[in-house]
């Protein structure tokens, strides 16, 4: 699978189907948050542009110019206020992950019950 990210291609492979087999619709929705708390800033519980330049080195994108992070931030942002909350990210987790958009309804169905 290939990604534009500002005029730049990038191959990446999606793991999530995988992920969902192996650690269930609970473990996976699980790690979703995990990663959502590892990006995180802290006091405003919101991904924001400062934590994800902050942590980007936990997504291997250490060498991202700033203004794409920004493009990662908008393309999930979904209520414009420039962060990420945990819902608005899961979101876009499973609009970028294609297997999940075909495979995942019931991953889909136990994040609304689970109010994520």
């Amino acid at each position: 699978m290939q990604a534009n990210i500002i005029g730049q291609e990038i191959d990446f492979e999606d793991y999530f189907p995988s992920m969902i087999t192996m650690l269930g619709s609970d473990g996976f929705i699980w790690e979703l948050c995990n990663g959502f708390h590892l990006l995180m800033d802290v006091e405003k519980g919101l991904i924001t542009f400062e934590s994800l330049k902050r942590n980007s080195f936990h997504l291997g994108v250490h060498d991202l110019r700033d203004d794409e992070l920004v493009c990662m931030l908008m393309e999930g942002d979904m209520d414009g206020d420039g962060a990420l909350n945990q819902m608005e990210f899961c979101i876009l987790m499973f609009r970028l992950s294609p297997g999940l958009m075909v495979d995942g309804a019931q991953v889909g169905d136990d994040l609304d019950v689970m109010n994520v």
